[in-house]
């Protein structure tokens, strides 16, 4: 792979970088009067990326942009959406594209066009949700169904959770429920309040082993034959669990031979494929509570913002591609300012667990040390993400970014309309979506906090002391990302932003953005572990620390 740290255009982005050293936004706005049309985009009338209060000048931009031609974006992009193996550690293609794709044509993986195959899972979706929220599908006391409990982890927990409490909105008459943490107190808070009459369990793991997933599952199964009676009152358990497992268990996996082990009926099976990665899954199956809970239409308006955001980063250029915008400026900041994280800031109460999806999705595609061909990353990669609703964030962590000592590079994200507007409230939290990216990017002078506290009053000698607690020296980056309203199609559209922003990156930065070795070696050893934990093997070769806290816990 080509070193891009020795290539003429990195080399000339360090001196770009020397350059901000003398420059100031507020500066740059009061030169540039058409600065806000020069840097933003609009995907028509639904989305707005504002990404003018950036530390980029028109040189910036071409240059991170020259990079991006350099280090093949484009050829790579070509090659996701052709169906090629690009996951070469797994040796997959990486195709999630193609669970979205809404037109006619066809998308192949070894010259078999695979639409057929997704066109097909998402009609017996549709079929299924529409039997459970129209109460044709019963539970096995002749009960319908008023509440799904979705059993996995990782993707196949992040993205539908983060989507159904997004879309809480277009929500049905069955709520949705997720477990995902071993810690057996996260099932019991979900169980305590349910019916096992009305309750019906998803298990979604690809493979049906996932530990955690599994301990979940086996665990509401016996919470649902403990509690749910016969139609007879003879109890479920013994040769009713036959009966009732198949009513209130179906499966998101590939393996058959477990599922039908653990009593789900293999006609309630949902599978994906081997090109979807985990956390690109809620296109797929995996996204089937999401379609039980705000029904398949509104699901399928879903698929189609991310199908309106794919044809945008496969055709429009990269200058004007809000994707590729997006993931230069995050590598510019990552690279070149040494900034070492960024912070998703949605203000949007339902978007609550958007940055924790987005977590997932950025550090675990891209927080790798090794390059595509073995060689060591030279670069910073795989920035870390952290963020919180807006107006929240604002009395926690705010004042980090504001006059803290790092530079966090900050993506607002807000819509335009409500769809709870109470008392005009929703302006005020507008106000302060505005004001924020207003105040990180001027800033306040010391002059102009003398001007404010001389104008109420305070002594002069009173207000030298506190003018350097108050001056904010602004020149803090901030992208916004506004919308209309939050539908299923606009939280389509702004995954699948953030899903080619991270692609885009990891080509850049020469990573392989599919694969997740390093969630690996925790789970070899908790397996070694365990046994030793429960006395059920002696004490293996651990280190001092290990083996202390083995002890120390057992004893206990």
């Amino acid at each position: 792979m080509p070193d891009l740290t020795r290539s003429p255009t990195w080399t000339a982005l360090k001196t770009e970088r020397k350059a901000w050293n003398a420059l100031h936004l507020r500066d740059l706005f009061k030169k540039d009067k058409q600065r806000f049309a020069r840097f933003s985009l609009a995907l028509d009338d639904e989305l707005l990326l504002d990404y003018s209060k950036n530390l980029i000048r028109p040189q910036t931009l071409k240059l991170l942009l020259k990079l991006a031609k350099e280090a093949g974006v484009e050829a790579l992009r070509d090659a996701m959406f052709a169906g090629e193996r690009i996951n070469h550690t797994e040796g997959r293609a990486v195709l999630h594209t193609a669970l979205r794709n809404r037109s006619d044509r066809p998308v192949l993986v070894d010259g078999a066009d695979v639409m057929p195959e997704v066109r097909a899972v998402l009609k017996r979706m549709r079929a299924f949700a529409d039997r459970v929220r129209t109460g044709k599908w019963k539970g096995h006391t002749g009960k319908a169904i008023t509440d799904v409990v979705n059993i996995g982890i990782g993707g196949s927990d992040l993205g539908p959770a983060m989507a159904c409490l997004a879309l809480k909105p277009y929500g049905g008459n069955v709520r949705a429920h997720f477990v995902s943490n071993v810690d057996p107190s996260h099932l019991h808070d979900v169980l305590e309040d349910l019916d096992p009459a009305t309750t019906l369990f998803i298990v979604a793991s690809k493979t049906f082993t996932t530990q955690e997933t599994l301990l979940n599952a086996q665990a509401a199964r016996t919470w649902l034959l403990d509690n749910l009676p016969s139609p007879a009152g003879r109890g479920a358990g013994g040769e009713g669990a036959t009966l009732a497992i198949p009513k209130h268990f179906v499966a998101v996996s590939t393996n058959e031979t477990a599922v039908r082990e653990f009593g789900i009926d293999p006609a309630n099976m949902f599978g994906f494929w081997d090109w979807v990665g985990g956390r690109y899954s809620l296109w797929s199956a995996i996204g089937l509570p999401i379609a039980l809970y705000i029904g398949m239409d509104a699901f399928e308006e879903l698929l189609a913002g991310a199908f309106d955001m794919d044809e945008h980063f496969r055709s429009a250029p990269l200058d004007a591609n809000m994707p590729v915008i997006l993931a230069l400026l995050g590598l510019w900041y990552d690279d070149f300012w040494d900034a070492q994280a960024y912070a998703v800031l949605p203000y949007e109460q339902r978007l609550a667990r958007f940055p924790a999806y987005l977590q997932q999705l950025d550090m675990e595609s891209n927080g790798k040390g090794v390059m595509r061909d073995g060689k060591p990353v030279k670069v910073s990669s795989g920035p870390i993400v952290f963020g919180e609703p807006g107006t929240n964030g604002q009395h926690a962590f705010y004042q980090l970014i504001h006059q803290g000592t790092k530079l966090i590079p900050c993506d607002f994200l807000a819509g335009r309309e409500s769809h709870n507007d109470i008392n005009g409230q929703h302006a005020v939290l507008l106000s302060n979506f505005l004001a924020q990216t207003e105040a990180l990017m001027r800033g306040k002078t010391a002059k102009e906090v003398e001007s404010e506290l001389a104008a109420a009053g305070m002594p002069k000698r009173e207000a030298q002391a506190l003018i350097p607690h108050k001056v904010f020296p602004g020149n803090r980056p901030s992208n916004s990302l506004v919308y209309r309203r939050l539908t299923p199609r606009t939280l389509g559209r702004l995954i699948a932003l953030y899903e080619h922003k991270v692609f885009v990156q990891g080509a850049i930065w020469g990573v392989n953005s599919y694969d997740q070795w390093g969630v690996e070696l925790g789970k070899q050893l908790a397996k070694a572990i365990l046994p030793e934990l429960t006395g059920k093997a002696a004490e293996g070769a651990h280190d001092a620390s290990t083996a202390g806290l083995i002890r120390h816990i057992r004893s206990t």
